[in-house]
């Protein structure tokens, strides 16, 4: 995959400056922000304008969040104040390029989080970046708050693909402290609020996943309400008859489903419908955020959780020992790079490279058991398999001879003995 970074000189790098705006607002030209259509980021439209005297281009990213949250956006950022809405379908780049790699790599955060937001924010900003070239933008914008991962997920990545766009975040500068306020600033400017019901949990949906946050959920103590979930079924309530399905692997990546082959995003969007079926995929966390402080998350991943599993149940018959467990230990650091926001970052494009080769064998197919919330294995096979029933087989072959035995562990445990001897006095 390409890196996506713009070709510098070295007097360029000198003279670049890569910040956030604060302070002293300078006057901008156009500045391109990440619109989602909600209060906030309408809000934002004019906030721009006023303080910084520019033109304000909206950019929405189709990442798969749904029908729903895309319809009459353009409207409303004009509404706003926006001189253009520019929307972009990213569904099967954001799967092929971002998802894919994680999964080949088993990048897990924290044991459990599968990283559904931490990918979907670069691949977001990267296209930011390209429509801020496209349109002549000196600047582009977000809305993420000052207290979360997603401000640096999304500046390090303008930082690594154009080192000369300013950036500005106006939760971090402007007075707005919450969402009453926001409601009196667009009743005061005119700007359409959204007239909704207000959820009282702060979600994040793309085609991986569907994160909660906030409300009742800022206790630790508390049980998730059920009516909270939407990818996914109560697993007491899904089908009580299992399901099985042949997921087809090819060099570490899905590529079919029941001997169907689909596009990334395409088979994805599958296994979610299947998988929430099933009640596939909940994970209830506590993590520690990038900027120090501890969150509770809720997360529906169900075609992420199936592939997942797929792709490591595979692995069991194509990695051997010693490859798995550097591999595991290389997945720690990637999935600690890109919760980070490190996408672009030489170390991860570095480990990448080392996922891409270890698992060109990783080819096969998985058959996966659904059943009331669990994925579990009926299957594996694989050209590649260095399983051998001819050598596991507890009958006696000709290629192992148990004999020899005796002597790997009178080796492999001889410093186990020397030291024991020490003790002994012997």
């Amino acid at each position: 995959m390409s890196s996506g970074r713009i070709s510098t000189t070295p007097t360029s790098r000198q003279t670049a400056v890569p910040k956030a705006l604060g302070g002293d607002k300078e006057k901008l030209n156009k500045v391109v922000l990440a619109y989602s259509g909600g209060l906030d980021t309408s809000v934002i439209v004019r906030w721009l304008r006023e303080n910084y005297g520019c033109e304000v281009v909206c950019f929405t990213a189709d990442v798969g969040q749904g029908e729903m949250e895309l319809e009459g956006l353009e409207k409303k950022a004009k509404e706003s104040g926006g001189s253009q809405l520019i929307v972009k379908d990213l569904k099967e780049e954001f799967v092929k390029d971002f998802i894919y790699p994680c999964l080949r790599a088993g990048a897990i955060y924290e044991r459990k989080y599968l990283l559904g937001t931490s990918m979907a924010r670069p691949c977001i900003a990267k296209a930011m970046v390209d429509v801020a070239r496209q349109v002549g933008a000196d600047a582009v914008a977000h809305g993420c708050t000052g207290k979360g991962n997603d401000q640096v997920r999304f500046e390090l990545t303008f930082f690594a693909l154009d080192p000369e766009l300013k950036v500005v975040a106006p939760w971090r500068e402007w007075d707005i402290t919450g969402r009453e306020d926001a409601i009196e600033f667009a009743k005061k400017h005119n700007i359409p609020v959204p007239v909704t019901k207000k959820s009282i949990y702060s979600r994040d949906r793309n085609l991986f996943h569907l994160s909660h946050e906030g409300d009742r959920l800022e206790d630790p103590a508390n049980e998730p309400e059920e009516g909270m979930y939407m990818m996914t079924v109560n697993p007491v309530d899904a089908p009580n008859q299992p399901e099985y399905l042949d997921i087809g692997i090819a060099k570490g990546i899905p590529v079919s489903i029941n001997g169907k082959e689909l596009s990334p995003a395409s088979l994805l969007s599958e296994l979610n419908a299947i998988g929430g079926k099933h009640g596939i995929g909940r994970i209830d966390m506590v993590e520690n955020r990038l900027v120090g402080m501890k969150s509770r998350g809720v997360y529906e991943t169900p075609g992420g959780t199936i592939m997942n599993f797929a792709v490591r149940e595979l692995e069991s018959l194509t990695l051997d020992r010693e490859t798995m467990q550097v591999k595991d230990t290389f997945a720690l650091k990637y999935a600690d790079l890109v919760y980070s926001g490190r996408w672009y970052d030489p170390l991860r494009e570095s480990i990448d490279a080392f996922m891409e080769k270890i698992t060109e064998k990783t080819t096969g197919s998985v058959r996966v058991k659904l059943y009331k919330g669990s994925v579990t294995v009926a299957s594996r096979t694989s050209p590649y398999s260095l399983y051998r029933e001819d050598i596991s087989s507890f009958e006696n072959g000709q290629i192992y001879n148990q004999g020899d035995a005796e002597g790997f562990i009178r080796l492999y445990g001889l410093p186990t003995r020397v030291r024991a001897m020490l003790e002994k006095g012997i």
